[in-house]
């Protein structure tokens, strides 16, 4: 019998992977937030099936997505980068995601952990919304508004508010599975 999901993955096998497993699951792991935030980076102005498509050579490029190797990138890192077919080859993409490694490490060295940064702006919990459907989901919110702005004074790149609160729906800071899903319900509990 077929579960109820959210219908944005639709019959592709590895975006249901991706939206069972991970999508909407809150996360405090410091290595697993920068992955999320670099592949949101480079995921603007694309779609999510494209990018999880080219999770693996993202991996492989991007040090395992380790920030302190990434932000230690040079100018033949990056040259090298815009050779690399199993990524999204752009230059402002890769140069920035170069600069919020390093701002990562700036925020994670300020607050103990980025986690305890980027949590801040849902006061440190998920915010469970009750989305009948796709249609109703926000592209921003006043939350991912302050959380782009603050982000922009600490100097990272590529960070709107739209690319914010895709980080905090990947992240589970915000719960965005519909109300008719089976992971909605999980999350809502708490796991």
């Amino acid at each position: 019998m077929e579960v109820g999901r959210c219908a944005w993955p639709g019959n592709d096998p590895q975006m249901r992977e991706y939206h069972d497993k991970e999508w909407g699951t809150p996360n405090y792991n410091d290595r697993k937030l920068f992955e999320f935030f670099l592949l949101d980076t480079f995921q603007a102005g694309l779609s999510w099936q494209i990018i999880l498509r080219k999770r693996k050579g993202f991996k492989n490029a991007f040090a395992n997505f380790n920030p302190a190797k990434i932000a230690k990138f040079t100018a033949r890192d990056v040259d090298r980068l815009l050779k690399d077919e199993g990524i999204v080859r752009n230059r402002l993409k890769i140069v920035s995601t170069i600069t919020n490694a390093q701002k990562f490490l700036e925020a994670k060295k300020e607050f103990g952990s980025f986690a305890k940064y980027i949590w801040q702006f849902t006061g440190h919990k998920t915010i469970h919304n009750n989305f009948k459907s796709l249609k109703e989901l926000p592209a921003k919110t006043k939350e991912s508004d302050a959380m782009s702005k603050d982000l922009k004074e600490r100097g990272f790149k590529f960070v709107g508010s739209t690319i914010c609160y895709a980080f905090m729906q990947g992240a589970g800071m915000v719960n965005d599975h519909t109300v008719d899903c089976f992971r909605w319900k999980e999350i809502k509990k708490g796991l």
